[in-house]
């Protein structure tokens, strides 16, 4: 997938983009004919229209067929649904959580509800699972009431939108712009969006904060803006934690420790000054609610309760329940293995590392959810994008720590090194063309002496 054609959508074949929206188009249809959830019916039943209106588009029209199915896709798979829910105030339970706890911020200072409150509590959604950040998406309508504009979806979707578009230029795709429409179009995005939401802008942060890193040289890679946005991440939602500790390996091996500090430093102090108060002011709301509750050490189970290993292990009983989390701390040590063993030294070696410990923490977690593999669904569309429109010649390049560290007296050696040989460059290609320079400054002098000579 990372030949030319990929670069961009409109050098792509059009019988495989129409084929793609084909199959967005039986998926969306089979989710409307078997699910029993309203919301998702209604969801299936828009989307398999425009995406049906989207693979005739771009085969029967040459010149716009592209861009009126993209429009299609989108508007069918989620300006529509999403629209029409929200106008109906109609959404999954979690959307009502964080209204609730912006509503909590604004008239009582915490997100949370206290201890006490949530030990008399027996259903689930008295439980706020997210981090501070979450919170704020819930602000618009907590303060100005119910309207479609103030609801949480919409500004999941624009946060996304701009986070994973900017994610995709950072890390040098070509033609972003449409590849942000179309995955936003895609089942994996508009789907979640419609109808939740939640992990959608943490994903799209994720992806920033890994193009961040990116770069063509050192210089390229931005380990400060990187550890802002990772560290925003991981105030909104405990899942951007593996992406905040991967970066860090991967800065470590491949810039050096001082990059790496810059990263830690700057991801920790968003982290303190986000989550910091309500840490430090209400600690115990803080960890039954984002801790104990999605672990399910709590009276109230999780309502996520989708029949992967984890949570069929966790329901034979309190031993099973046990194995479960023993499994998910394993599956952790394993991947910190994995890192000190074989640590990244590429932003897309990284990513599939992130991937896969994703994949591992939702499948034996106690309380999961199929949408949680939106996570690796999405870093892994972001990357092959990404990598398909980065133009030839533009690899990342692999330093070694010993090259790069500032501390290392090695490192400073190699440094002068690198840049004598530098300057000694530029002054040989200084030399070469003013040799170049006086040598036509001959020729042409020669020239107008032959002429004066020839008039004479």
């Amino acid at each position: 997938m990372t030949g030319p054609g990929w670069q961009s959508l409109t050098s792509i074949r059009r019988g495989w983009v129409a084929a793609a929206f084909g199959v967005c188009a039986g998926y969306s249809g089979a989710v409307a004919l078997l699910t029993t959830n309203d919301l998702h019916r209604l969801w299936g039943t828009t989307a398999a229209v425009g995406y049906l209106i989207a693979a005739v588009a771009t085969l029967t029209w040459r010149s716009r067929g592209l861009d009126l199915a993209l429009v299609s896709g989108l508007c069918g798979a989620l300006l529509v649904p999403l629209g029409w829910l929200a106008a109906q105030g109609k959404q999954q339970p979690e959307v009502s959580v964080i209204v609730r706890s912006a509503q909590l911020l604004v008239h009582h200072g915490t997100p949370y509800q206290s201890t006490a409150a949530l030990a008399a509590a027996h259903h689930p959604y008295a439980y706020d699972p997210y981090l501070p950040v979450m919170t704020l998406f819930g602000l618009p309508r907590a303060l100005a009431g119910s309207h479609v504009i103030t609801d949480p979806r919409i500004w999941f979707g624009v946060a996304f939108v701009l986070a994973f578009g900017l994610a995709l230029a950072v890390a040098g795709a070509q033609d972003w712009i449409r590849w942000t429409v179309f995955l936003t179009a895609s089942p994996v995005i508009a789907f979640e969006l419609a109808v939740g939401g939640t992990d959608v802008p943490v994903l799209a942060l994720m992806c920033l904060g890994l193009a961040l890193l990116w770069g063509m040289s050192r210089r390229a890679s931005r380990p400060v803006l990187a550890g802002l946005v990772l560290g925003v991440d991981a105030s909104m939602k405990a899942t951007a934690w593996p992406a905040l500790v991967i970066a860090v390996v991967l800065l470590a091996v491949r810039d050096g420790r001082r990059a790496a500090t810059q990263f830690t430093a700057t991801a920790a102090a968003a982290c303190a000054v986000l989550v910091g108060p309500v840490a430090a002011i209400w600690p115990g709301a803080l960890a039954v609610n984002t801790i104990s509750f999605p672990l399910g050490l709590t009276r109230a189970a999780s309502p996520a309760a989708s029949p992967l290993p984890g949570h069929l292990l966790a329901q034979t009983g309190h031993t099973g329940h046990l194995i479960a989390v023993g499994l998910l701390a394993l599956a952790g040590v394993g991947i910190l293995a994995w890192l000190v063993v074989a640590p990244p030294r590429d932003v897309p070696a990284a990513t599939w590392r992130l991937i896969v410990g994703l994949t591992l923490m939702f499948t034996l977690a106690p309380a999961t959810r199929f949408g949680y593999f939106i996570y690796p669904g999405g870093l892994l569309a972001w990357l092959l994008v990404a990598r398909a429109g980065r133009p030839a010649g533009r690899a990342e390049p692999v330093q070694p720590a010993a090259a790069v560290d500032g501390g290392d007296a090695r490192s400073g050696a190699v440094r002068r090194v690198v840049r004598a040989g530098e300057r000694a460059g530029v002054a040989a290609d200084v030399r070469a063309r003013v040799d170049a320079a006086v040598g036509l400054a001959d020729v042409i002098g020669g020239l107008r002496r032959r002429g004066r000579t020839g008039r004479r």
